[in-house]
C-alpha cells in the first residue's frame, strides 16, 4: 500500500510540475531578448555560486565521482555554456537572408522534459535549465531516482534565481519522487512539448519512442588512437587526464586504447610512469566478469568508483596511488567484455601495426555501441588525421586533446554542452552538441519575388487560312516556349 500511495503521488507531482511550467512558459514566451538574457544571467552566476556544495551533495548522495571534478563540472555548465550562449538571439528575427526576402523568426517550443543521469546529475540539471530557458521555454527536470535530492537542489538553486530576476514561479521544475511511471507520464503528457535525454541506452530509446520530439545520447564506446608521430608524453597525459576525470563518468571519455606496434612499448611506460596499472590475462578475466554485466553493461555499483575500490571489488591487488586500470585486450565484442563503455578508470590497450590497422580496430569498437559519438587521435600526421576525420563513423574527432574536455567544448572550440548528439548512426536526432537554437522552432517570413501568373504564349498562326494545324513540331514550340517563361 505504501508503494501505491508513493506511485500516486509521484504521478501526481509530474502532473502538477507540467502545469505550472506550462502556465510559467506561456508568460515567459512574451519576454524580450534583454529580459530573457537578464534571467539566464541571473541562473549562470548562482549555478557559479552553488558549484561546491552541490557537487559535494552530489557525491555524498550518489556515491560516484570525484568532488573536484563534480565542481568542474558544475562550473563548465554555468561559467561555459552561459559564455557561450549569452550573445546567442533566442528572440525576434535570428537569421535573415535579404536577397531571397526570407527572415526567420524564433519562436518557443513550450516545456521541455530534461531527463538527467546520475553520473553527472548536478551539471547536467545546469545546463538544461540554462539552454530551455534561454530559448523561453519552461523545463521540468525526471532526475535519476539514485540522485534524486541533489538534482533538485540544483534545480531549486536556478528556479530561485530565475524568479529573482523576473521570470514567473513554475518555470523551472524537479521531481522529488521520481519513478518510472511519472517519467513515462511526463514523456506523453500533452504539455510535454520536446524531450531532452541523457541517460542509459533504454531510457534513451524510450525518449524517443514516447511520440514526441526528442533528443538523446547514444553510448560514447570512444576510442583512442596513438599514432607513431604523437607527442607521447603529451598524449598519455591527455589521455590520463581525461579518463580519470570524474572516475569516467563522461560518455566522451576514452575507453581503448589503440598503438602503433613501433611505440607501444614507449607508451606502456609512459602510462606506468603516470600512474596507469596494466593487468595481466588473469586480473582482465576478473575485473571483466565483475565490471561489465552479462547484457553488456556497466555494473552500477562500479560505474564513477577509485581505481583502488574496483580493484578491492575484482579481488586483484594494484599499486597504492593508481589513477588508471589498463586491460591488454586481442579483440572486441562478448568475448572482450573490456572492449565496451567501462564509465570507469579503467580502458582497453590495443597493438596495431599501423594506422590502417588502426582504422579497422577503431570502426570495430564504434560498432560494438559508440557510432556517432567521438575518437580522438594523438598525431603529428594531417594526412592520417584527414583519413580518420574523413572515414570514421563518428561526429566528433578530437586532435591531440582529452576526449571527455575536448568534446564537450571545454578544450576545444565546439560548442559547450553536455548532451552530445550522435546523428543516424547513433539512432539520434542530431549529430549537434545540444545549444539553445535546438530549443526553438523558427518561423519562416517570406515576400513574394515572381509573378505567379504564367507569362503568354505565341501560338504560330497562318496569315491566309487560319490556325496552323497542331503538328508535333508545333506543340514542341509551344512547351519549349513555356519552359523558356518559366525558367
Amino acid at each position: 500500500m505504501m508503494q501505491l500511495d508513493f506511485d500516486l503521488s509521484s504521478l501526481q507531482e509530474a502532473r502538477d510540475l507540467l502545469r505550472k511550467a506550462k502556465q510559467a512558459q506561456a508568460f515567459f514566451a512574451e519576454a524580450s531578448q534583454e529580459e530573457v538574457d537578464r534571467v539566464v544571467a541571473a541562473m549562470a552566476e548562482a549555478g557559479q555560486a552553488n558549484a561546491e556544495w552541490l557537487a559535494r551533495m552530489a557525491v555524498d548522495e550518489t556515491k560516484i565521482g570525484v568532488f573536484e571534478d563534480k565542481v568542474f563540472k558544475n562550473l563548465f555548465a554555468s561559467r561555459d555554456v552561459h559564455s557561450y550562449i549569452k550573445g546567442v538571439k533566442t528572440v525576434g528575427i535570428i537569421a535573415e537572408d535579404p536577397e531571397a526576402r526570407v527572415y526567420q523568426i524564433a519562436a518557443p517550443m513550450g516545456v521541455v522534459l530534461g531527463i538527467t543521469p546520475t553520473t553527472n546529475p548536478t551539471s547536467t540539471v545546469i545546463y538544461k535549465c540554462l539552454i530551455s530557458i534561454k530559448a523561453r521555454n519552461g523545463i521540468v527536470i525526471a532526475p535519476h531516482p539514485s540522485a534524486a535530492r541533489c538534482s533538485y537542489a540544483a534545480a531549486e538553486v536556478l528556479h530561485e534565481a530565475a524568479k529573482r530576476a523576473g521570470a514567473p514561479d513554475g518555470i523551472i521544475g524537479c521531481m522529488t519522487k521520481p519513478t518510472m511511471a511519472a517519467t513515462n507520464e511526463l514523456m506523453r503528457h500533452d504539455h510535454t512539448a520536446i524531450i531532452l535525454a541523457t541517460g542509459g541506452s533504454a531510457m534513451v530509446k524510450a525518449a524517443y519512442s514516447a511520440g514526441k520530439p526528442a533528443y538523446g545520447v547514444g553510448p560514447g564506446n570512444v576510442p583512442v588512437y596513438i599514432e607513431r608521430s604523437a607527442d607521447i608524453p603529451q598524449a598519455v597525459s591527455d589521455i590520463m587526464t581525461s579518463k580519470t576525470f570524474d572516475n569516467g563518468t563522461i560518455c566522451a571519455s576514452e575507453q581503448s586504447i589503440i598503438v602503433d606496434r613501433v611505440i607501444s612499448d614507449q607508451v606502456k611506460a609512459e602510462m606506468v610512469k603516470q600512474g596507469a596499472c596494466f593487468l595481466n590475462r588473469e586480473e582482465t578475466d576478473l575485473v571483466s566478469k565483475a565490471l561489465i554485466t552479462r547484457g553488456g553493461g556497466v555494473n552500477p555499483g562500479l560505474v564513477g568508483r577509485s581505481p583502488a575500490y574496483i580493484a578491492e571489488k575484482c579481488g586483484i591487488s594494484i599499486p597504492a596511488g593508481t589513477r588508471l586500470i589498463v586491460a591488454p585486450l586481442q579483440g572486441v565484442g562478448p568475448e572482450h567484455p573490456l572492449s565496451r563503455e567501462k564509465l570507469s578508470p579503467v580502458i582497453g590497450y590495443y597493438e596495431e601495426e599501423d594506422w590502417h590497422t588502426a582504422c579497422l580496430r577503431c570502426i570495430e569498437l564504434l560498432n560494438l555501441g559508440g557510432l556517432g559519438h567521438s575518437l580522438v587521435i594523438h598525431s603529428q600526421n594531417e594526412e592520417v588525421i584527414m583519413e580518420f576525420a574523413e572515414k570514421k563513423p563518428v561526429f566528433r574527432i578530437l586532435v591531440n586533446t582529452p576526449s571527455a574536455h575536448g568534446a564537450i567544448g571545454a578544450t576545444t572550440g565546439l560548442v559547450p554542452a553536455l548532451t552530445l548528439g550522435c546523428g543516424t548512426w547513433g539512432n539520434n536526432s542530431t549529430s549537434d552538441n545540444v545549444s539553445p537554437l535546438h530549443l526553438i522552432n523558427r518561423k519562416r517570413l517570406a515576400y513574394n519575388l515572381k509573378s505567379s501568373k504564367p507569362a503568354p504564349v505565341n501560338i504560330p498562326v497562318k496569315t491566309s487560312t487560319g490556325a496552323e494545324e497542331l503538328t508535333n513540331e508545333v506543340i514542341a514550340t509551344v512547351v519549349r516556349q513555356v519552359l523558356a517563361k518559366m525558367a
